[in-house]
């Protein structure tokens, strides 16, 4: 999957758009390097998980599952019922990796129509050359 490694970060008016919103996180390594960030939507209620990007030095140590959590905890404290997200089906550190952080995969039945427009874009962006699943986590309840 080549072209996806290849991929060029979001445009910075779209970074600006997630950050002004308020919807932007950054994780800083060591020596103030971004090691990694998240970008979330809103989508049907739910925290949508856009993106999330690792640089290969900060691989496998966590810091994508504390952006994760940490979004887990904003959407949970602001009322949302779950976290959302597309992703490759088969890609080890796509749907397996979001598996083991709690994200289970939703039938078709279970798409909102968020979601479904959300992967009718990916596939005009010819995502669907590869499998994909849409993906949520029920957060609980915060009183």
């Amino acid at each position: 999957m080549p072209e996806i490694a290849d991929d060029e970060p979001p445009p910075l008016p779209v970074l600006e758009d997630h950050r002004r919103a308020g919807r932007a996180w950054v994780a800083l390594g060591g020596s103030g390097e971004v090691d990694a960030y998240l970008l979330a939507d809103l989508v049907d209620g739910n925290a949508h998980v856009e993106q999330v990007s690792v640089h290969p030095r900060a691989a496998r140590r966590g810091v994508g599952r504390a952006l994760i959590e940490h979004v887990a905890g904003w959407a949970a404290a602001r009322g949302m019922p779950a976290l959302t997200l597309t992703t490759f089906a088969d890609v080890p550190w796509n749907a397996p990796y979001y598996e083991r952080c709690g994200f289970r995969r939703l039938a078709e039945s279970e798409l909102t129509p968020g979601l479904r427009e959300i992967r009718a874009r990916e596939a005009t962006h010819g995502l669907d050359r590869w499998p994909r699943v849409c993906m949520r986590r029920d957060l609980p309840a915060v009183t």
